[in-house]
């Protein structure tokens, strides 16, 4: 018998780097806290989410720390954001994609192989930010183009839900609220953006 979605308790496993843990942010300010809080005043009761994302980590870095976690239990949604790090150490989309997918299998599995379970996210720009100041902004959102259209693809090839967070995260550029102190990580106001993307696809996937 299926338990009704407003008697089932959710379980969320959130990986990536500084933009899941949320640098220089409250831990409550971070987009998987933010989209457990949002499912949760829907109705939905969701288990505080269980994040294996540190600021700087690679697609590589990523892969070690789960190497190293040995999940074996299953979740009910899985997020994915990575790929920022590889572009700012100036490695190769060719190098990104097997990674990435390699990690995309693993949350697919880790899914229970429910692939309607698992969101990729898009990585933001960070070529907008005051940090970035002195760089080749261009080059930066070509780059960041270029990943996102490798994940993309990726997300696209196994079936998984991709949501395209980099247009809002350009709108940083002439909207200082958007950043955190540092002028370089996401506030706490953009995460909410980002959450509320989030939230409402996953409270469609309850409702099935």
């Amino acid at each position: 018998m299926r338990v009704p979605p407003s008697k089932k308790t959710y379980t969320y496993l959130a990986l990536g780097d500084s933009y899941t843990i949320g640098e220089k942010v409250a831990a409550e300010e971070n987009f998987p806290s933010q989209t457990a809080s949002l499912l949760h005043k829907k109705g939905r009761k969701i288990a505080k989410p269980r994040i294996i994302a540190k600021t700087g980590w690679t697609t590589g870095e990523l892969q070690a720390a789960l190497n190293k976690a040995r999940l074996k239990k299953q979740y009910d949604f899985v997020t994915l954001l990575i790929g920022v790090n590889n572009q700012y150490r100036g490695l190769k989309v060719v190098e990104y994609i097997p990674e990435f997918e390699h990690l995309l299998r693993q949350a697919i599995k880790l899914a229970g192989n429910n692939t309607t379970h698992v969101v990729v996210l898009s990585i933001p720009d960070w070529g907008v930010t005051p940090f970035a100041e002195g760089r080749d902004r261009q080059q930066i959102a070509t780059d960041i183009d270029a990943y996102n259209a490798a994940n993309q693809l990726l997300a696209e090839k196994y079936k998984v839900h991709y949501i395209n967070i980099t247009p809002a995260t350009r709108k940083a550029s002439t909207d200082a609220s958007l950043l955190a102190e540092d002028g370089l990580h996401p506030s706490g106001k953009a995460y909410a953006e980002w959450a509320a993307e989030v939230c409402q696809y996953l409270l469609s996937e309850t409702e099935k």
